[in-house]
């Protein structure tokens, strides 16, 4: 066979590529791992209590809005990494943005309250829990987006992508988590949650060489 044969060949019925078949697959790994987290929660850990009391669920609320802030950025960026040579022309630092407005939030916190109560602030009842159960609930949530990623992607910058699928399954951890969370000053939030989320990128870089190679 000749060349140009064969070229004719292989571009005969050649389908069009659907460019959002990657964004819906990685957008349902996100939701199914949201639902894995928020079951673990409620049949492990169960809901906080004091719902009903009064500023409860502002805060919350700020914890959900600063871990989805999180996941949505991490769900986005990782849309373009999963892709070949996704990683040029992307801007990772984007995602600090959910991190820098909780800082910027428990800094004010801090600033105008007393110095004789940062320690309890910062430091709360359940940090130990709060340093445990995130990483513990991200692990079913990350196991599901590296499926969806090998499955669906071809990522050619693999460390890159395994820390934004462990950003992402951080943040839907603390998503779930907040609901049994009751320490709820900023500076706890801010140090805590974000640790353990950072926590769960940075092992998220550690195996995606591994897990996500072609």
């Amino acid at each position: 066979m000749k060349t140009d044969d064969l070229i004719n060949l292989l571009s005969t019925n050649v389908e069009p590529v659907d460019r959002r078949q990657l964004r819906r697959s990685l957008g349902l790994a996100v939701a199914l791992g949201a639902g894995g987290a928020l079951i673990t929660v409620l049949l492990a850990l169960g809901v906080r209590t004091d719902l009903h009391e009064p500023g409860v669920l502002a805060f919350l609320g700020l914890k959900l809005a600063f871990a989805t802030g999180v996941v949505l950025m991490a769900s986005l960026l990782l849309t373009r990494l999963a892709r070949p040579g996704g990683e040029h022309g992307t801007r990772p630092i984007l995602v600090l943005l959910p991190f820098a407005a909780i800082a910027l939030l428990a800094g004010l916190s801090l600033a105008h309250t007393p110095s004789t109560h940062w320690e309890a602030m910062i430091v709360g009842d359940m940090w130990l829990n709060c340093l445990v159960s995130i990483p513990t609930i991200a692990v079913v949530p990350f196991a599901v987006v590296v499926w969806a990623v090998r499955r669906f992607a071809a990522p050619t910058n693999l460390a890159w992508t395994g820390a934004f699928a462990g950003l992402a399954a951080g943040g839907v951890s603390a998503m779930g988590y907040a609901l049994h969370c009751m320490d709820d000053s900023l500076p706890f939030i801010a140090l805590w949650y974000g640790g353990t989320i950072i926590l769960c990128t940075v092992a998220g870089a550690l195996l995606g060489p591994r897990l996500l190679r072609w």
